[in-house]
């Protein structure tokens, strides 16, 4: 199954165990010749690829395409927008996959969200000020400069300080997010298990005034590594329904498709996070493209004084990245609905 799935996109681009653990929780199905799989006007949340077979599309009863398996066309999901616009119906024999399309995209976005940069965590670090005044290093990151000053006092209300001893275990990979983290003392140091590095490969160590942890939190995915103590320390952390309210909410800024061509037609340029594998679908012209896996790297190579629209499938990559350049000055915005929300509404796109 897992070489099957490498034959899809954006399979093809997930990470080895992610890819793993998901061939370990699909199965083909099939569906006799003239069957129907989905019909024009359904809104059953699935995304459908064609393994074996061909499978004719209907617009209205009248043929509109046929989609043979193997092809370009068979790579990617079959009519992902929802509600669908086409009938699809079994030409012979097939054999297919399903998935729910919200937990693919859960998956997407923790694959390509998943790392730390070590050289990014460094420069989050606040090594050239001082350590124990960690609310004044909070306050100075870009994040918290939109943050209306009630919400700032109420942030700091509701952290609550954790004592910890070397060797404790902050974060654990793979498992549900719960907080946002600032480091108050000491020291602590990632981890990232891979299939090469099961005993976890280091990727950086983070001092006093860091925060970490908003990534998970923000497209609601698992930990993407585990954080430990390396020295005695503390931490403060913030629930997350906090910090949704009151720092993910005022920061992320939402624009329907009408204010995004505004900010567009004034200077403004497109974003799309999305994998290569993934444009074919549907791309908005002239958008650059920059996938949220390379965003950091690539961060430095964005004009910084414009804005920009970034935009996904769905709109949960987009609001990582939103974050992600919101921490670093950018003026950010998200399409809201994501891209196949406004395709269906009649936005312009190339397919």
């Amino acid at each position: 199954m897992r070489t099957l799935l490498k034959n899809f996109s954006p399979f093809d681009t997930l990470k080895e165990k992610n890819l793993r653990e998901l061939a370990l929780k699909t199965q083909t199905q099939s569906l006799g010749r003239g069957r129907q799989l989905f019909k024009q006007g359904d809104s059953d949340g699935k995304s459908y690829f064609l393994v074996s077979g061909s499978v004719e599309l209907r617009l209205n009863e009248l043929l509109v395409g046929v989609i043979k398996a193997g092809t370009p066309e068979a790579r990617t999901a079959l009519t992902p927008i929802t509600p669908r616009q086409h009938t699809v119906r079994a030409v012979d024999d097939i054999q297919y996959i399903s998935m729910e399309s919200d937990s693919l995209d859960a998956l997407i976005t923790w694959d390509q969200t998943g790392f730390f940069e070590v050289s990014e965590l460094q420069q989050r670090g606040t090594q050239d000020q001082d350590v124990n005044d960690w609310q004044t290093a909070l306050l100075q990151t870009p994040a918290f400069h939109h943050i209306p000053a009630a919400n700032i006092q109420a942030i700091f209300m509701r952290m609550e300080r954790v004592n910890h001893r070397a060797g404790d275990v902050i974060t654990k990979q793979d498992r549900e997010a719960d907080y946002f983290y600032v480091i108050v003392s000491g020291k602590c140091i990632v981890h990232r298990e891979t299939p090469l590095h099961k005993e976890g490969l280091k990727l950086a160590e983070l001092d006093p005034g860091t925060c970490f942890g908003e990534e998970a939190l923000i497209t609601g995915t698992r930990r993407n590594a585990t954080v430990t103590m390396l020295t005695d320390g503390a931490v403060m952390r913030l629930k997350k329904a906090d910090f949704l309210t009151l720092l993910y909410d005022p920061q992320v800024r939402w624009v329907d498709y009408a204010q995004a061509k505004d900010l567009v037609d004034k200077g403004g340029r497109w974003l799309d996070v999305r994998l290569p594998s993934e444009l074919p679908k549907w791309q908005i012209p002239g958008a650059i493209s920059l996938p949220m896996h390379i965003l950091r790297l690539k961060l430095t190579a964005l004009d910084s004084n414009l804005a920009y629209v970034v935009c996904c499938d769905t709109g949960r990559r987009a609001s990582a990245a939103a974050w992600l350049m919101s921490e670093r000055g950018f003026d950010a915005y998200v399409l809201k609905g994501g891209l196949a929300g406004n395709v269906l509404a009649g936005a312009p796109v190339d397919r």
